[in-house]
């Protein structure tokens, strides 16, 4: 049985908290994303994902194509002040039906 105290969030760093140990996704500033597994953060939202992938977006030059490459890291450190949104990766790409 899980604690209700355990799972609520009263503020918003709280529903990082929640994400602690989890695979995350986050959408970076400069055409950039990554997903891992959170292993710590502060208030800043600096963030330490473990097992992560970074997706990079970019146009080649003399197309209008979105390309993307992508680079793992075993551990990596993210700014704060680069994150502009962090979700729980399980539910990116579920839509209600």
């Amino acid at each position: 049985m899980v604690d209700e105290k355990s799972v609520s969030a009263s503020e918003p760093l709280d529903l990082i908290r929640l994400c602690l140990d989890e695979q995350i996704f986050v959408k970076l500033r400069g055409n950039r994303e990554m997903t891992g597994k959170l292993h710590a953060y502060d208030s800043h939202c600096n963030i330490v994902l473990g097992d992560a992938t970074e997706t990079i977006y970019y146009l080649e030059s003399g197309s209008e194509d979105v390309k993307s490459r992508k680079e793992k890291s075993e551990l990596v450190f993210v700014r704060g002040d680069s994150v502009m949104s962090i979700a729980d990766a399980s539910n990116i790409g579920k839509t209600n039906a």
